[in-house]
């Protein structure tokens, strides 16, 4: 079987696709009603598209739902949840009828929103729309990319399709224009939208306040679209798909009529259908029109046989570890390699890629900008790890993030490994998050840490679902100087600092920035390294003090004896903390410097070191950040004080700026001399 061809028809026997599809209408009101909460209308307008797809074009394998060349699926009117559990459900995934039965339930695998949950078959996390879009365009850019790398003349091991579901919201949300303008111009053939255009949102009917041509927007996007296809019409969806499919230079995207909630006789078509449960007397109304005389999720035997893909999905999987045995045999490196990279492995020689780097930035002497810093770290840890992509928001330049080796991807060359994203901030995060849930590659992007704003819920979601993505953010204080506040981040440290599972490093000089990129690197998560515009001094270590940099927090000064102070202090502050702690300890006072790269690293570390770093006996500590203070009263606590910007910043000369308001170490000094009078 050529694994790039639709699987072919089973016979139904007795059955219809209309039956079949009604197996996802009926669980989906079913649940949804038994929740007593949930979007039944998605679910049940899009069943007989879902149907033709999953039953006559997807290639994947629910025996293993991690299969590498599956074909990706993803919803993303993720609000339509149960339209993606009763598909992985009927198809034999390990999603159980009880899991069905307890949608929306707290602990249950069936949540309001798809969850990333790969080994049931739950590709990405959607639910705020658009963003699902997004990812399958990271996905398909994967896809093409690992094509590009790995195949060979009559070894086709990465070549599948990314299919994605998509609604009225997705469209409206800025993120599709991003995402979908991007595919575009990459031409990224073996990406498939299904439009959803049933007219209805939650507020009533969209022509009030969505009037696109859609078809024609997507045109303009360099994508093949196929118009006014009937979603309820199962031979001109499966027509659509088969053209879309045959169009390799350019995404598909396929505009379906649907009606929504079809089949519930005095619901569909309203909004009343797209995020509230039928009601009993509409379920058993729904179930008479439908033809469904079963009891609540009771799916017959037969129209179980029809959809259980296991044996036809084992036999795609075979077919395809025959082709990998051969290419083995015939590519033995490039086989390694493609199993290391797919697996998440490190390349066997990265403890001497990391001492490089980190050699690299103790041999740095000069002061220099942490994102000059950053680009030197990448120089040296790029070309050893062939998964590594990058890529800017239109500030290569600016954020430093276009190492020396760097080949760039463009549309007739998928072997690049750098891309320029354009001015697409939020496009480009959740496009990343798409890259590195298909996994294989490492994804990393830059742009100004204010502009992290942009790509907020990208940038959550990351978190949420643990995606392997680094976050180069650039010009990360108001000493960036002269483009003023509008550019000058302040509170943005506290806020990435506060979202779960985030991890970030704002390093001070070169060795921390070559730390914090071989940590993020070694991640399994998202990470965010926050780097300067301005040069900074580079600091003295000892071989002690540079292991512990990795520690996220650490003793950069100490005094003799018990400290009367501790300050800490990161980035750009940490030498203007360092000048000041040198001059009191000079002057016969006891003062510690803690250089806190990473809070969050520091706070994972056991109790003792934490104690060893910052004693609790020491109660006078001064915290000092170019940024919102917020976060920093819990280490400094209520008889400590911290130098931070609680206001938005000023335009002017860099130093000018910080030193209106107070990064100097003069003012540093005077305000711990003031906290060790405080105490007598």
């Amino acid at each position: 079987m050529d694994n790039a061809r639709p699987f072919p028809r089973v016979p139904l026997m007795t059955t219809t696709r209309r039956e079949l599809a009604n197996c996802i209408r009926a669980l989906s009101m079913d649940a949804v009603q038994r929740a007593n909460s949930g979007h039944p209308g998605m679910p049940m307008g899009m069943a007989d598209i879902a149907q033709v797809l999953w039953c006559d074009f997807l290639k994947h394998n629910p025996g293993n739902p991690q299969w590498r060349d599956r074909d990706r699926f993803l919803l993303s009117n993720g609000h339509g949840s149960m339209l993606l559990y009763s598909l992985l459900h009927l198809t034999g995934y390990p999603l159980s009828l009880e899991e069905i039965r307890n949608f929306r339930q707290l602990g249950s695998h069936t949540a309001g929103h798809p969850e990333h949950e790969p080994a049931l078959g739950i590709e990405t996390t959607t639910g705020p729309l658009g963003q699902g879009l997004a990812n399958a365009v990271g996905l398909a850019l994967a896809e093409r990319m690992l094509a590009a790398q790995f195949n060979r003349p009559g070894f086709a091991i990465v070549d599948h399709f990314t299919y994605v579901f998509c609604g009225d919201g997705c469209l409206m949300e800025g993120i599709s224009h991003e995402a979908c303008s991007l595919a575009g111009t990459l031409g990224l053939g073996k990406l498939i939208a299904f439009y959803d255009d049933n007219g209805i949102s939650i507020d009533g009917k969209v022509e009030g306040w969505f009037t696109d041509d859609t078809a024609k927007r997507f045109q303009a996007y360099g994508w093949h679209v196929v118009p006014d296809v009937d979603g309820h019409d199962a031979e001109e969806v499966a027509a659509a798909i088969r053209a879309a499919r045959a169009e390799a230079a350019r995404p598909s995207m396929i505009c379906c009529r649907t009606v929504i909630g079809w089949g519930a006789p005095h619901k569909q078509g309203t909004p009343e259908v797209h995020g509230e449960a039928l009601g009993t007397d509409e379920v058993a109304a729904a179930r008479k029109e439908i033809g469904w005389p079963y009891e609540p999720f009771v799916v017959p035997a037969e129209l179980r046989s029809a959809w259980d893909h296991r044996s036809r999905g084992a036999a795609a999987e075979s077919a395809w570890r025959e082709v990998l045995v051969r290419y083995r045999g015939a590519h033995p490196d490039l086989a390694r390699e493609f199993e290391r990279r797919l697996s998440g492995e490190l390349p066997a020689d990265w403890k001497e890629t990391v001492s490089q780097a980190l050699a690299a930035g103790l041999a740095q002497k000069a002061p220099q900008a942490t994102r000059q810093s950053s680009q030197a770290t990448l120089n040296v840890i790029a070309p050893r790890i062939p998964e590594i992509f990058g890529g800017s928001a239109d500030l290569t330049g600016s954020n430093n993030t276009k190492f020396k080796a760097a080949r760039e991807l463009d549309p007739k060359n998928a072997s690049g490994d750098y891309t320029h994203y354009g001015v697409r901030e939020f496009g480009m995060t959740a496009v990343m998050n798409g890259i590195a849930l298909h996994g294989g590659i490492l994804p990393y992007g830059g742009t100004f840490l204010v502009f992290s704003d942009y790509a907020r819920n990208a940038v959550r979601l990351a978190a949420l679902m643990n995606t392997h993505v680094v976050l180069v953010y650039t010009h990360d204080s108001v000493g960036l100087g002269e483009d003023g506040p509008t550019h000058q981040p302040i509170e943005h440290l506290t806020s990435l600092r506060a979202m779960p599972n985030m991890c970030l490093w704002r390093p001070c000089d070169a060795f921390e920035t070559a730390v914090a990129w071989t940590a993020a690197v070694e991640r399994s998560g998202p990470t965010a390294l926050v780097l300067s515009r301005q040069a900074l001094p580079q600091q003295g270590r000892t071989a002690e003090q540079q292991a512990n940099v990795r520690r996220g927090g650490y003793v950069l000064i100490d005094c003799q004896g018990t400290p009367e102070c501790l300050v800490l202090a990161t980035g750009s502050e940490v030498s203007l903390a360092a000048q000041a702690v040198s001059t009191l300890n000079g002057s016969g006072r006891r003062v510690r410097l803690v250089s806190m790269p990473s809070t969050d690293v520091f706070d994972a570390q056991d109790g003792a070191y934490r104690e060893s770093v910052l004693p609790r006996a020491v109660r006078r500590r001064l915290a000092v950040e170019a940024g919102a203070t917020l976060s920093w009263w819990r280490y400094v606590g209520i008889d400590g004080r911290v130098i931070g910007i609680d206001r938005f910043g000023a335009s002017g000369k860099g130093a000018e700026v910080l030193a209106h308001f107070g990064f100097t170490a003069e003012h540093v000094s005077r305000e711990l001399s003031e906290l060790l009078k405080s105490a007598g």
